[in-house]
C-alpha cells in the first residue's frame, strides 16, 4: 500500500514538472538557458 501511495506521489510531481516545462515553453522561455527568447537576439541554439 505504502509502495503505491509513493508512486502516486511521485507521479504527481512528474507531472507537474512537465507542466510547468510547457507551460513556459508556450510562454516563449527557453529549457536551455531559462531566459526569455524572445528577446535574446537570436542567441539560444534552438
Amino acid at each position: 500500500m505504502a509502495t503505491c501511495i509513493v508512486g502516486l506521489i511521485l507521479a504527481g510531481i512528474v507531472g507537474l514538472v512537465i507542466y510547468s516545462m510547457a507551460r513556459d515553453k508556450k510562454k516563449g522561455k527557453s529549457l536551455q538557458c531559462g531566459c526569455d527568447c524572445k528577446h535574446c537576439g537570436g542567441h539560444c541554439s534552438h
